[in-house]
């Protein structure tokens, strides 16, 4: 099998890192799927990132990856550990792919890793060792009944991009790391400046958005290149999947109601509105002004080519105060440049919804729903 055989994956350009997963057994999951309403066309799956899964980080003419790199760093990760083996998905996929069987799953999306395709970056060869191995993961879900969804880019890329070109931050490297790379410092390339994080380099109020820009003219120019080029004779689909959260307002009055939007602006539609729209959120110009970089004809040009569809990871909700008419405590959202909207998961000492093992997940599952339809009926 060649370089074709990944056409038979639908392609996404991922922006976000957590990986999903399917905590059903294998008995349940099947039970529930044969016996429910779901249409017969629902696919069930689950979810990897390349950096997470695969391993063999040095192995078979891989390069490195910007975290790779960040990981080996002291201080960087909190217990000191790193991505090297993973859970070794590179050597143990078909045991992966016979779980997945076993669980009754029809849909697996994972990501490519440059940096094992292209180690170099633009700056050397084509590793066929890469290939070969995304190729014969392709064939064997296709063997196993269970449809590929690729992701183009979730947060790795080959270092050498970051040496050449700090990172995202040039449109030479045009691709989500414009809040926990540039913003947080919690990422890789940890640039930041305060109150967000105290880092050697960076602007937290300006550098998000010089990023976030090169990114959604890299989603652009993928759908361009793969429009032009290679729908037409793979008839596959090509989409983005998004970072969601739900907001819903601390009070009744307008201006939480408000803060909601800016939230949601500030977010989600920061990267979904140049995309399906053209231009950035009213929100976020009224706030930001010549802060947001402008769109070239050329860039609306191939905005146009729009999406197949929207994938949506949903993690939790939150509550939205608004910061801008009253007085909030520092925290999540609450700066300008986050839109003015504090963030919080409790209300009156109440949760939004159920907690979980995890912190800051709540179980809200209006959220999900209510995201599901904020761009009904615009993919075209």
């Amino acid at each position: 099998m060649g370089i074709s055989s990944i056409c038979n994956a639908l392609i996404l350009f991922e922006l976000i890192l957590l990986p999903l997963f399917l905590s059903s057994d294998a008995k349940n999951l099947k039970e529930s799927s044969d016996s429910s309403s779901f249409p017969a066309n629902f696919l069930f799956g689950t979810a990897s990132s390349s950096y997470q899964f695969e391993g063999a980080y040095q192995s078979d003419g891989k390069g490195s990856s910007n975290w790779d790199v960040h990981t080996h760093k002291p201080g960087n990760i909190i217990d000191g550990s790193n991505g090297d083996i993973a859970i070794d998905q590179y050597h143990r996929y078909l045991e992966d792919i016979d779980l997945m069987a076993s669980l009754g799953v029809n849909t697996y999306r994972f990501s490519m890793s440059w940096a094992r395709i292209l180690p170099k970056g633009r700056f050397g060869g084509v590793n066929m060792a890469g290939i070969s191995y995304y190729n014969k993961l392709i064939n064997a879900l296709l063997l196993k009944g269970i449809q590929p969804f690729v992701s183009l880019t979730h947060f790795d890329v080959p270092q050498e991009l970051e040496d050449r070109y700090g990172g995202f931050l040039s449109s030479e490297s045009q691709n989500f790391q414009a809040t926990y790379g540039y913003r947080t410092a919690e990422y890789p390339p940890k640039r930041c400046s305060k109150p967000f994080g105290n880092c050697s380099h960076g602007d937290s109020e300006t550098e998000p958005f010089i990023v976030a820009h090169n990114i959604i003219l890299a989603h652009a120019t993928a759908v361009d290149i793969y429009r032009t080029k290679y729908q037409r004779e793979q008839r596959g689909s090509i989409g983005i999947v998004m970072h969601c959260m739900w907001f819903e307002p601390i009070s009744n009055s307008t201006a939480d109601k408000l803060a909601v939007e800016r939230a949601q602006a500030f977010l989600l539609h920061w990267f979904l509105d140049p995309i399906i729209f053209g231009r950035y959120p009213t929100e976020m110009k009224k706030v930001l002004g010549s802060t947001l970089p402008d769109f070239s004809r050329n860039d609306m040009n191939k905005l146009r080519k729009r999406l197949d569809f929207i994938g949506i990871n949903h993690y939790t909700s939150y509550y939205a105060q608004d910061c801008i008419l009253s007085a909030c405590e520092p925290g999540h959202g609450s700066t300008r440049t986050e839109g003015s909207s504090l963030l919080t998961q409790e209300k009156d000492g109440v949760p939004i919804g159920k907690p979980s093992e995890v912190d800051w997940l709540h179980v809200y599952p209006q959220g999900m729903e209510k995201d599901g339809y904020l761009y009904k009926g615009e993919i075209q």
